[in-house]
């Protein structure tokens, strides 16, 4: 039975407000005696940006415009690039990210290599696949024991259908947080797609445990279980995804599954 082994790639950046602070401390062009006072003030600036991306990105869009013109260069541009994703112009916003990662050349490694791992994940959106993993081997230069990136690039890798890499990685990252539930289901994947099916039964059963309303570890799981040759096993898990979330791509892939499963 072919399945369909449903989404692998993150819906947006997962940790661009985490660099709140540390962006407001970044800005470019401020004169000596201003400089201690616009950290604050532009930090609050940036929040308020953020928070607009997520709520309405295309007024996000234009304030972080605005704002570039007046002056607020790196945090402006982050902010832009996250409302492009919002628009769902994946590609406009990887591309801004990576070349926003390329500018800050006297930004903290962790800082930069955070941008660049932002740049990777919309080019996973924007479909670019090959970029993707590009950006996240640069960002891991300055960050390598982090563990996202690491998941991140994995992700990438197994999309590009180099399993064994996604492997190499997701053993770095479980060695480190055997509780990833995220990294147990892309570790499952990549031990099916190695033909380790009773490894990836493993995995995947350890992420059900972790994350139980998972649709991605359930629809994996399923996935094994239709390979191993157990049908009411993967019906079962199938059905559970389109249950929990009906509108999902993971949902998508289960009913595709189903039905392949329905007419076997």
């Amino acid at each position: 039975m072919t399945i369909d082994v449903g989404p692998r790639a993150s819906a947006c950046p997962r940790r661009g407000a985490a660099a709140l602070l540390v962006f407001g401390a970044l800005l470019l062009g401020a004169s000596p005696a201003t400089a201690q006072r616009l950290p604050a003030v532009e930090a609050d600036r940036y929040e308020r940006c953020m928070a607009l991306a997520r709520n309405d990105p295309e007024a996000a869009r234009d304030m972080a415009e605005r704002w570039r013109l007046e002056g607020g260069a790196h945090p402006a541009e982050h902010c832009a690039a996250v409302a492009l994703i919002g628009l769902r112009q994946y590609a406009d916003a990887a591309r801004r990210l990576e070349a926003l990662g390329n500018a800050m050349t006297k930004a903290p490694p962790a800082l930069r290599a955070e941008v660049r791992g932002q740049a990777g994940q919309a080019w996973m959106l924007a479909g670019d696949t090959v970029r993707a993993h590009e950006m996240l081997t640069l960002a891991l230069l300055d960050a390598p024991e982090d563990l996202d990136l690491l998941t991140d690039r994995a992700v990438a890798a197994g999309a590009l259908g180099r399993p064994a890499e996604a492997l190499a990685d997701l053993d770095r990252v479980l060695a480190k947080d055997p509780g990833r539930a995220d990294a147990l289901t892309f570790r499952a994947s990549a031990k099916r797609a190695l033909g380790r099916l009773d490894e990836a039964l493993l995995d995947a059963e350890r992420a059900v445990k972790l994350a139980p309303k998972s649709p991605d570890a359930l629809l994996e799981r399923g996935n094994i279980l239709a390979l191993a040759g157990d049908a009411d096993g993967a019906r079962r898990d199938w059905e559970q995804v389109a249950k929990l979330a009906p509108a999902s791509e993971a949902a998508t892939a289960a009913k595709a599954n189903l039905a392949r499963l329905k007419r076997s």
